[in-house]
């Protein structure tokens, strides 16, 4: 993983994986036990991955994206269920579309979004929307000091612009950096 930060931060966020903790708060109240079709974004190491896993009903659909070839490629195989997708998560749609899925009853993420430009941002969540169907939970962590910087700051209004129902939940102190958990609801 710090090789990975190394090469490309503004992708990867942090040289530590998610702990557990926050990996507990991301896939609560998301309704991944009765999900049909559930999508992560930014898989990294497989943190929320492995938990996510865990959490989804026999049978459902867990697409885990990962834009890192050499990440994707560590995971691909390692957490059983799971389809590894090695592509931008702008292109959300089509792989549901060719996995035979209108929308994703679920999308959780683990992307750095502060470390995006505000068009990246605004693109990565207009793939998210389009890709959720209309009541379906979404989830995406913000480390504590990176939300009130300004592109932490214009993310949460883009957050508030895109969904119905936007809520943050307690801090995870014992993560690095500590970290809260957007639940959104479309």
């Amino acid at each position: 993983m710090l090789h990975t930060f190394v090469r490309r931060p503004w992708r990867t966020g942090t040289v530590v994986p998610s702990s557990r903790g926050l990996a507990e708060l991301m896939v609560e109240d998301m309704g991944l036990e009765s999900a049909d079709t559930v999508v992560e974004l930014g898989a990294g190491t497989g943190v929320f991955t492995r938990l996510i896993a865990e959490r989804v009903k026999p049978g459902a659909l867990l697409l885990a994206f990962e834009i890192d070839a050499a990440l994707a490629g560590k995971l691909d195989g390692r957490v059983p269920r799971v389809r590894i997708v090695n592509d931008s998560a702008e292109h959300l749609g089509n792989h549901l579309r060719a996995a035979g899925r209108d929308a994703a009853d679920a999308i959780l993420s683990g992307l750095p979004w502060a470390n995006f430009s505000r068009e990246l941002q605004e693109r990565l969540l207009r793939a998210v929307v389009a890709g959720l169907r209309p009541g379906g939970r979404f989830a995406t962590f913000a480390y504590v000091p990176a939300a009130h910087f300004p592109a932490g700051r214009r993310f949460r209004s883009l957050l508030e612009a895109s969904f119905a129902r936007v809520a943050t939940t307690r801090i995870v102190y014992w993560n690095f950096p500590p970290a809260f958990v957007y639940r959104c609801e479309k």
